[in-house]
């Protein structure tokens, strides 16, 4: 009965004219309000805005003429080692001297460079083409340093020439004096063997670590020079750290990719 009532009362007045009309309120105003400017925003930021993305690879610090393994012409027993690790040679400077059948034989340096680490001793016993020096070529003194990178094939693809490069020292505490600055110089071509790496760098054990999940490529970075900072480079700190940075430093790079614009990527 009271439904009968209430249906009749309603066709008598369909239109309800005699109903005061209800604004929003407040509240609701400033959600609508504020929705608006988000969605604008979004928007603004989709069509104007970019996207970067990064791609991480380990390395080391080197000179871009890389080093080379010297090796003994001769078999015997070392009798005197002439220079010490880090001292600058010359092509002909002999190292170390091996005495054998025929007497004493020098094993001289093959090209100019600063040797970084000598494998034999005095007394030791070497075969003819054992392994006795790394060598690191230097053409001059005040070569900078650069950063080699590794690279799986498929990572290297979207790298470009010039791209900027943060370089994470691993004897440089990263949370105190930050990261040193580069950029790509070139992008190798193809993928590098184990070997290749290894006559580049003079060391095989990091050639087998760079190579552990594939032949990979090789990324050139330039170091960004600095005339402020103790270490000669520049640093994402004011002043990077109070020592200066060695040749065969292990570092971890953070190559910027080219940006892309949101709309590219949410609606391929």
């Amino acid at each position: 009965m009271q439904f009968r009532q209430k249906a009749l009362s309603k066709l008598q007045s369909p239109e309800e004219l005699d109903v005061p009309v209800r604004f929003a309120r407040p509240q609701g105003r400033l959600v609508l309000a504020v929705t608006v400017v988000v969605m604008a925003a979004a928007s603004f930021w989709a069509l104007t805005g970019t996207v970067s993305s990064k791609v991480s690879a380990p390395g080391i610090l080197t000179r871009a003429e890389g080093s080379y393994l010297l090796q003994s012409p001769v078999a015997g027993q070392v009798t005197d080692v002439l220079v010490e690790e880090g001292r600058p040679v010359s092509a002909g400077t002999p190292l170390l001297t091996v005495r054998t059948d025929q007497g004493d034989r020098p094993v001289r340096a093959v090209a100019d460079g600063r040797v970084t680490t000598l494998f034999a001793r005095m007394g030791s016993v070497v075969t003819t083409g054992a392994d006795v020096a790394t060598v690191e070529r230097v053409t001059h003194p005040d070569d900078p340093l650069v950063a080699m990178l590794y690279l799986p094939g498929d990572g290297a693809s979207a790298i470009r020439v010039g791209a900027s490069v943060d370089l994470s020292v691993q004897s440089v505490p990263r949370d105190r004096y930050g990261v040193l600055r580069g950029r790509v110089k070139a992008v190798g071509r193809a993928p590098q063997t184990q070997a290749q790496i290894g006559n580049f760098l003079g060391d095989s054990g990091l050639a087998a670590q760079f190579s552990r999940q594939g032949n990979p490529v090789a990324v050139l970075v330039t170091l960004e020079r600095s005339s402020a900072t103790r270490s000669g480079y520049t640093w994402s700190s004011t002043d990077g750290p109070p020592n200066s940075v060695d040749s065969g430093t292990p570092v971890t790079g953070a190559v910027h990719l080219s940006a892309q614009r949101p709309v590219d990527w949410l609606l391929p």
